[in-house]
């Protein structure tokens, strides 16, 4: 199988682990700044996988850089009292957007996202180092 398509087969599967736990941290955690935390890091790392799934193509430094703007994107939103709004409608989307600006969720994000990014360049590293030589020619 080609790198990439390994590459989008496992982001997708850590993603799907990813969301799954990130759904049982916010139904059954009790609130506390360390699951306010735990979900704003697996919020990181769902932007992070989902972005390696759609683009497998791409650098871990390209990923990083997309997945923590969209992360600050979102929180920066917040400001705007926008998603707090729309969750009181469909509260689904709370789980996407959030509700409310806190700075240290800025942080857990870039943390989280500079994480990922060097694992995924650590598992790179590593599948190229493992593919089998071609005998040269001649």
């Amino acid at each position: 199988m080609p790198r990439p398509a390994r590459r989008r087969l496992l982001s997708a599967g850590l993603l799907a682990a990813t969301i799954i736990t990130g759904l049982a941290v916010h139904r059954w955690a009790p609130d506390t700044a360390a699951s306010d935390i735990a979900g704003d890091a697996l919020y990181a790392l769902a932007a992070y996988l989902g972005l390696a799934m759609l683009v497998p193509e791409a650098r871990p430094r390209v990923l990083g850089l997309v997945a923590a703007a969209w992360c600050t994107a979102v929180e920066l939103l917040q400001l705007t009292g926008l998603p707090e709004r729309l969750g009181t409608t469909f509260p689904p989307a709370m789980l996407l957007l959030g509700t409310v600006f806190d700075v240290r969720d800025l942080l857990v994000y870039l943390l989280m996202v500079a994480l990922a990014m060097a694992v995924d360049a650590a598992l790179l590293a590593a599948s190229g180092r493992q593919q089998p030589r071609r005998a040269p020619s001649g």
